[in-house]
């Protein structure tokens, strides 16, 4: 795991509550795709259900993460892409099983008109560094 100094109050910004504002470190960067509900066989896993599909794509985004010699505790910025903010809750009760509040990295949070089927509630990219 590369040497990751998180700041969750910079000087004269509020502090954050589900994210930590900046997140630094050295080493091999690691970009992973938006993540879809889809099972191995690319199969939709919780059709409009988003705690389901949000279960899914941490379970893909950990597999992703995994292939590259990473887990969620190198994930220095994740990007959570939703169809409707109200899917919010889901996806951070999904993030928190995986990655605990004192380690929380960078985050975005984006309401979208739509992904790439009507039938994903929403899409999460991550972004880790391994060490050199």
């Amino acid at each position: 795991m590369a040497e990751l100094t998180r700041i969750s109050a910079p000087d004269g910004v509020a502090p954050a509550a589900a994210y930590t504002h900046v997140v630094m470190g050295t080493g091999r960067f690691v970009a992973v795709s938006g993540q879809l509900a889809l099972d191995e066989d690319g199969k939709l896993v919780g059709q409009g259900d988003p705690a389901a599909q949000a279960r899914q794509v941490f379970e893909n985004l950990r597999r992703c993460l995994a292939s590259a010699g990473a887990t969620f505790d190198d994930v220095v910025k994740l990007t959570f892409f939703v169809t409707d903010m109200a899917y919010m809750p889901a996806v951070r009760a999904a993030r928190d099983e995986h990655i605990p509040p004192g380690r929380l990295p960078a985050a975005s949070a984006v309401q979208v008109a739509a992904l790439v089927s009507p039938d994903f509630l929403m899409e999460i990219e991550a972004f880790a560094l391994l060490p050199e």
